[in-house]
């Protein structure tokens, strides 16, 4: 944030503010990690543009929470708020400094870059041009999804964000688009948006054995820190102990994970040329345990007994992107499926971050149960008592409930 800009109280909703911070602090995380994984500096700039954003809406939450606050009560039922917003924050800076490895070229192994088909699907920003087909068009019109496996994830028009469009979102020239993506489809929406013929980076050959190992680490240790962000949203949303309790975990495994990464970079560090040339890698490490940290921090209020205050559980319901927690029931359309055979991303329009395997059976038993399917994939199988966790929007979330009922 520009040191010498000015930010004065405005009468703005707590919630409001909440909500544009969920969906920022989660946009900051998928542009941070892409903007590595990929080498781009246009990405790692955009980055930096929306930690300012964060900066000046951190600040107009505080200022809120303070002038709502006025007896003993108040500051006791608002303090899991502010704890809230100083983990948005946290995660804004931890994006911001893993956007700065690519823009003050700290130093990246090329086996960092290697990890990209694994770890993320190809993002690109692309600016809308005049002669664009794309110009004037909405994107449900589009289709751009169904027919190229492309969705927009945020739009900035004349300064201004739009995060998580949706159908009724039209394009115009100028704007400039985050799109992620397969590569194929990739490579044909950046070319009728912008007029020019996308060109992937190379992937780079595999290096030290180590090395790879440490690398396998950091995309384990992004993919854990992610779901632990989301879940500890849905923690707030669901009040829920149980899920706060799995963000715990999640956070004791992503520190696990950085010992070994410790372990994996300093045997690394003995058979490479330039061992200077890993501190990006550290420097992302560390960025990645703050981020779980902090979701850490988000799930601290439900963790000690401290009712959601509603203006936090209606923010994360009414951001742009929701979460939603349903049970797989018998006979249900979704039981003995994959998630690529039901097409539930087509149908519903919703992700599944995660699976609680069994646990809605344990919920109806009072029997312990079963594990976390981390970023289950299209192959992965839906099965009766499962706990599906997923994103996306709220009209999307009332479909993949009914699609998890009994038939």
């Amino acid at each position: 944030m520009d040191p010498t800009g000015t930010v004065e109280y405005e009468p703005v909703s707590v919630k409001q503010v909440l909500a544009e911070m969920k969906d920022t602090a989660e946009l900051l995380i998928d542009l941070s990690y892409s903007a590595v994984l990929l080498g781009s500096d246009d990405v790692a700039a955009e980055v930096l543009e929306l930690e300012e954003k964060m900066d000046v809406l951190q600040l107009r939450a505080r200022m809120s929470l303070l002038m709502a606050c006025r007896s003993t009560a108040d500051a006791e039922s608002l303090a899991p708020v502010l704890g809230m917003v100083g983990a948005a924050e946290k995660i804004s800076d931890a994006a911001g400094d893993i956007a700065k490895i690519v823009l003050e070229d700290i130093g990246l192994p090329d086996t960092m870059r290697a990890a990209l088909p694994e770890a993320v699907e190809t993002l690109v920003r692309a600016t809308i041009s005049s002669e664009s087909a794309l110009a004037g068009e909405t994107l449900g019109g589009l289709n751009l999804e169904t027919e190229t496996g492309v969705r927009a994830l945020a739009i900035r028009r004349q300064g201004n964000w739009l995060l998580n469009p949706e159908r009724e979102t039209r394009l115009e020239a100028g704007d400039v688009v985050l799109f992620r993506g397969p590569e194929d489809g990739i490579a044909e929406v950046y070319q009728d948006a912008t007029g020019e013929v996308y060109e992937p980076p190379e992937p780079p050959e595999g290096g030290v054995r180590d090395l790879e190992r440490a690398v396998d680490s950091i995309v384990l240790m992004k993919d854990m820190g992610e779901l632990a962000v989301d879940l500890a949203y849905g923690a707030v949303l669901f009040d829920s102990t149980e899920v706060a309790e799995e963000v715990v975990e999640l956070e004791a495994e992503v520190d696990a994970l950085q010992s070994r990464f410790e372990a994996w970079t300093l045997r690394a560090a003995a058979d490479i040329d330039d061992p200077v040339s890993l501190r990006g890698l550290v420097h992302l490490a560390r960025s990645t345990e703050v981020i779980s940290d902090a979701a850490l921090e988000m799930s601290e209020g439900v963790l000690r007994g401290l009712s959601t205050h509603p203006v936090v559980a209606e923010a994360v319901q009414e951001s742009d992107e929701v979460i939603v927690r349903t049970t797989v029931y018998p006979d249900s359309d979704l039981a003995g499926t994959t998630i690529g055979d039901a097409e539930v991303k087509t149908a519903t329009g919703m992700r599944i971050i995660a699976i609680r395997r069994g646990a809605g059976e344990s919920e109806r038993t009072g029997r312990e149960g079963g594990d976390w399917v981390v970023s289950p994939g299209p192959e992965t199988q839906i099965q009766t008592g499962d706990v599906l966790i997923a994103k996306g929007t709220r009209t999307g979330g009332d479909r993949l409930t009914d699609l998890t009922k009994s038939a």
